[in-house]
């Protein structure tokens, strides 16, 4: 990612209403997963923290961060959320079947190769380990902060469908969400583009009243995305598995 990127997210991943209602979000699915609070917990991708902040505040003990870049090592370390070990997504420093749970979360997108890289989330896992993916939906949305974010790609859903299932993932829950705020996004991105707005971070168009606002409203989003399972949404979320040695022995319908 930009330098730009880094430094708007530190800042702003602790109250900012996307980082704060995606946790949110994401806690939810974990605790009905019923993962334990000593598993083997990695989060790829970490960031400037959002996840390890997540996985802090849920009680999880054995947390492992990875990030390519020593900056965002940097970031988290300062805000004393943890160790972030560097590492590629495309080879984890992970030993075959060790961890019990992964986040990937606004990661995959990142990789040249996005198959070698959900291999690797395949490898780590152990039989019956969970991951919890989300990539950016929909090309169309297409802006500004996939260019400073370096994506290569932004997902439909039946195309990723195929590309976790191709690596031998077992698809548990998958949904777009985010979705409330969909057509206000892609006019904003195309305002973005048309005007040649400057800007370090999508994320910086935003003051305390907006906040507060779009805090509700996303609130309302990601409560109801996973039961809705709405067709469009910015984002989309896989919960997968690894499978077990039972599944796999099982005949095929």
């Amino acid at each position: 990612m930009d330098p730009s990127v880094f430094l708007v997210e530190a800042k702003i991943e602790e109250t900012h209403w996307w980082f704060v209602q995606r946790r949110r979000l994401f806690a939810d699915l974990i605790r009905k997963a019923k993962i334990p609070l000593d598993a083997e917990v990695v989060d790829v991708g970490t960031g400037t923290g959002a996840n390890l902040r997540l996985l802090r505040q849920m009680g999880f003990t054995g947390v492992t961060g990875i990030d390519p870049s020593e900056e965002a090592a940097r970031w988290c370390a300062e805000k004393g959320l943890g160790t972030v070990r560097t590492g590629d997504l495309c080879a984890l420093p992970l030993p075959d079947a060790s961890v019990d749970l992964v986040l990937a979360t606004d990661v995959i997108e990142h990789v040249a190769e996005d198959g070698r890289a959900v291999a690797e989330i395949r490898r780590v896992l152990r039989p019956g380990g969970t991951a919890l993916i989300t990539v950016p939906a929909f090309p169309s949305l297409w802006g500004l902060q996939d260019v400073k974010s370096h994506h290569f790609r932004r997902y439909r859903m039946a195309p990723l469908v195929r590309l976790l299932e191709s690596a031998g993932l077992v698809i548990e829950q998958r949904f777009h969400f985010n979705y409330l705020l969909f057509a206000p996004i892609y006019v904003a991105r195309q305002v973005i583009d048309l005007l040649d707005v400057k800007l370090g971070s999508e994320n910086e168009v935003n003051n305390p009243v907006v906040n507060r606002l779009l805090n509700l409203v996303f609130r309302l989003d990601v409560t109801t995305a996973p039961l809705l399972r709405p067709p469009f949404g910015v984002s989309i979320l896989a919960l997968v598995h690894r499978p077990r040695e039972s599944e796999l022995r099982k005949e095929p319908s």
